[in-house]
């Protein structure tokens, strides 16, 4: 197969990938998703957001005052900041495991698309034609080495896919396995704290 033939098998599989994606982008953007999206991402918390004791003072004001809710007058005039502690405890690991396949692809298509233009633009600036004047004016070409057929494109774009498609499955499988980690030592330590604040 000629380089120009492997070359459009390659232009045409990046093509798929990317009308994939892309389809896959308009399913997330659609509204059933989108809401379905969200459902899954609220945050659900058996603790409530006041303590008990809280509670039990806005009760006592609010019969003191005969059932008025009592406004309290805010001091500055600006704002208060509101912050919330969460605690990360669980990630799903079927959704890392597809967040991080699809980031894998993403890079694979990445790492032959720039192996691609890399080898173009060395064959355009000549560089394997030196590499096998250099080695003939040594004499150590016996059997007529030619760099250019050894690393043709075609041998090139063969080995990149190779270890795009290994790197994509190790990638993903190494995603899952942290991920089973951290759930097991989140519920040792309590997982990672986090702060959210208003700007």
């Amino acid at each position: 197969m000629s380089g120009k033939r492997v070359l459009a098998v390659y232009a045409a599989l990046l093509l798929g990938f990317m009308v994939v994606l892309c389809r896959l982008y308009l399913l997330a953007q659609h509204p059933a998703y989108a809401a379905r999206a969200a459902a899954q991402s609220t945050v659900t918390s058996s603790q409530p957001l006041i303590g008990a004791d809280q509670v039990q003072a806005h009760e006592g004001a609010s019969s003191a005052s005969g059932g008025v809710k009592v406004r309290e007058k805010r001091r500055g005039g600006a704002p208060r900041a509101r912050r919330m502690s969460l605690s990360l405890t669980r990630i799903d690991a079927w959704s890392a495991a597809k967040v991080a396949f699809m980031l894998s692809i993403a890079g694979g298509i990445i790492q032959i698309v720039a192996v691609t233009l890399l080898w173009l633009l060395l064959n355009v600036v000549g560089v394997f034609d030196q590499v096998t004047q250099i080695v003939s004016s040594t004499g150590l070409d016996a059997g007529g080495f030619d760099l250019a057929n050894v690393l043709s494109l075609s041998t090139v774009l063969s080995a990149v896919t190779i270890f795009s498609i290994i790197e994509v499955v190790l990638f993903t499988v190494l995603v899952v396995i942290l991920t089973l980690l951290y759930n097991v030592v989140s519920t040792l330590v309590g997982g990672i704290h986090v702060t959210l604040g208003d700007d």
